[in-house]
Parts: C-alpha cells; structure tokens; sequence
C-alpha cells in the first residue's frame, strides 16, 4: 500500500515551533530523527511524553512548523514548503483536530462546522446547511449544536471539533490527543468516525493520532501504536 503520510529523519528536537497558543509544551528532549510511514487505510498511533516531540507531529503534517532537514510529506505533498495561499488550499485535503479542540468561543457548534465550508469551498449556502446537518447527526450534536462550546461539555466540545476536521470528508485525519478526558465509549465511536467505516483495505480514511497514551479499548482497533521516546521511535508500545 502506498504511505499517505510520511516523516523522513525529522530532527524534533531542534524543531523551533511556528505556531502560538495552545497548550504550553516542556522542551523536546530528543536524540537522533524521527522516521515514520502511515500506508493508506491505516489507523497509526503514535504515544509518548511531554518532552519526546509527540505534540509536534501535527503541526508538522499541517505545515504549521518547518523542520531543518528531513522531510514530511502529506498525500505526497510537503506543505510547508508551498505558498500561503497553495497551503490554505491543499489544507483542504486534510482533517486536523488540534489538541484541546481549537473552537471559536463566540460561534455556536454548529457554526464552528460549518466555518471550513462557508470559507473554504464554493459549495452553494444550500449545500452546505444539508453537509453540516449530516454532520451534526452523525456526531449526535442536534440538541446541542447551536449552544455555544462553553455552554457544552468536553464530549460535545470534541465532536463538534471532530465534525469540523472532517466536514471536507479528507482522506488523511490527524488527531492531537482526542480522546483525553472521554469515556472509553466516547473515544471509540469518535475513532469509529474518524476512520470513516471499512473498505476491503482497512478504514475508508487514513488516520494519525498523537498524544501521551491511547484507551485500551481503543488498541485493538489500530493498526498500529509506536512509542515515541526522545524523539524518535522506540518500540511498539
């Protein structure tokens, strides 16, 4: 199967990040390059702690944060080598749920999934009410999805946030931490969802997931888990 996304002797530990906000993040305390192929179809986890580079996977793939030699190549394309404008456009591609959820706290749930859509596409207003109301039911917001997300809790918050990576319906997810404070129960259908049901070569979707630990139940339904230490890969987990 072909790899859909690829890192080629990343050096995390001298990765300088881009980005601002967020949850604060302890150095990386890295030796050596991080390599890693996710192949088509695939469900990949990649654990580890605070300090071994865990938390800078995604906003690798996104083109966020550059690397000082290696490579990242999502869909075959280094993003963060594209114009800004090439970027915000092959993004699209993509469905990227940040740590935390990364919503407007002055837009309702509903509006948060829609916002990739109305901005983002030429779909027709029409269009794009009947996308978000599938969505909003697959992910079971109906009777919360106008509320706004301090008026929801971290479960509603998460699948409003899940909804929004995946309203262009990519072929690549990347999933920062999403299942931290859900019910073993919560997190498997999100990853359910995220993996977008099966075709004869595994999920419909290829998906990443970064974060400190993965729920037990959810192990069995990846296909594979690494352990992330000092920035790079370890063993299986």
């Amino acid at each position: 199967m072909n790899a859909l996304l690829v890192f080629e002797d990343v050096p995390l530990g001298r990765i300088r990040r881009a980005t601002i906000g967020g949850p604060a993040h302890l150095p990386v305390e890295a030796e050596g390059a991080f390599s890693l192929e996710v192949a088509a179809h695939q469900t990949v986890a990649v654990v580890g702690d605070e300090t071994s580079g865990v938390n800078l996977l995604g906003g690798l793939v996104m083109g966020l944060d550059r690397v000082p030699e290696g490579h990242v190549r999502a869909l075959g394309t280094e993003i963060a080598t594209l114009d800004r404008r090439a970027q915000l456009a092959f993004r699209r591609k993509l469905g990227y749920l940040p740590a935390g959820d990364g919503l407007l706290q002055n837009l309702s749930l509903r509006d948060n999934i829609r916002l990739p859509l109305r901005f983002g596409s030429d779909f027709r207003p029409r269009d794009i009410e009947g996308r978000v109301d599938v969505i909003v039911a697959q992910l079971r917001l109906t009777r919360v999805a106008d509320r706004r997300p301090a008026q929801t809790n971290a479960e509603e918050r998460r699948r409003a946030a899940m909804g929004r990576a995946l309203a262009f319906d990519p072929d690549l997810v990347i999933l920062e931490e999403p299942f931290d404070g859900l019910t073993e129960r919560a997190a498997a259908e999100l990853l359910e969802l995220a993996r977008g049901g099966e075709v004869s070569e595994g999920g419909r979707r290829t998906v990443l997931i970064t974060g400190q630990d993965l729920p037990a139940l959810l192990r069995r339904r990846v296909d594979r888990q690494v352990r992330l230490r000092r920035g790079r890969v370890e063993v299986p987990a």
